[in-house]
């Protein structure tokens, strides 16, 4: 009976140890994918904001998580973890993309592609939370005194919010670059469409480093 009851106990423990290094690797496995979870809960929130937009976009967290199991098993499997989480994330996106541009009227449908750019930007840490919110509000006027405008086609709230802008570290340079060729920003400034405008080669280089 005791010999019976020794050999019992030391398969449970075996049992025991055994399901110890099984609860590990599932531990290991599961945190691998929460930069994943992190990623959806990020998009999650963004989708929701668009209610401050139009409060009829409202999107409940049962029809969000069932866009996220239906991309678990539509994007193609792995064997490498890193490139089963980089499938994931691409078929969530464009299945997410797809579903939330059906309810929204066409003038939001690029608000929202800026929006989701923008948070997945920011999740990277490839977005400056200054220069996203200089983007947003032009900045606070503090009754700083900037320099006398170089051209009387600029308008003082224009000359000021590029002040403020120049502060800002991605803009370094930019302030001397402007002045020098102030004459060449008001041609893109008059062109009827410029974002078609073509930039003179003397000056792109620095333009370039803003892009």
């Amino acid at each position: 009976m005791l010999s019976a009851a020794s050999a019992l106990t030391a398969e449970i423990e075996k049992k025991q140890e055994a399901a110890k290094v099984i609860e590990a690797e599932i531990d290991e496995s599961r945190l691998s994918y929460k930069p994943i979870a992190l990623r959806t809960a990020g998009l999650f929130f963004t989708v929701q904001d668009m209610c401050q937009i139009d409060p009829m976009y409202q999107y409940s967290l049962p029809f969000f998580t069932n866009l996220f199991i239906n991309a678990i098993q539509d994007a193609p499997l792995a064997e490498e973890l890193e490139e089963r989480a980089k499938n994931l994330n691409e078929e969530f996106l464009a299945s997410l993309y797809r579903n939330i541009c059906r309810s929204l009227f066409e003038k939001d449908k690029l608000i929202f592609s800026f929006l989701l750019s923008i948070k997945l930007n920011q999740m990277a840490g490839d977005a400056d939370v200054g220069e996203y919110k200089f983007l947003l509000t032009g900045g606070v006027d503090l009754g700083e005194q900037w320099p006398q405008k170089p051209g009387d086609w600029i308008s003082d709230n224009s000359w000021k919010e590029l002040n403020r802008a120049c502060q800002l570290p991605g803009f370094k340079g930019f302030m001397e670059h402007f002045v020098a060729n102030v004459e060449t920003y008001k041609e893109l400034a008059d062109h009827l469409t410029p974002q078609d405008w073509e930039f003179p080669p003397a000056g792109q280089e620095i333009v370039n480093k803003l892009r």
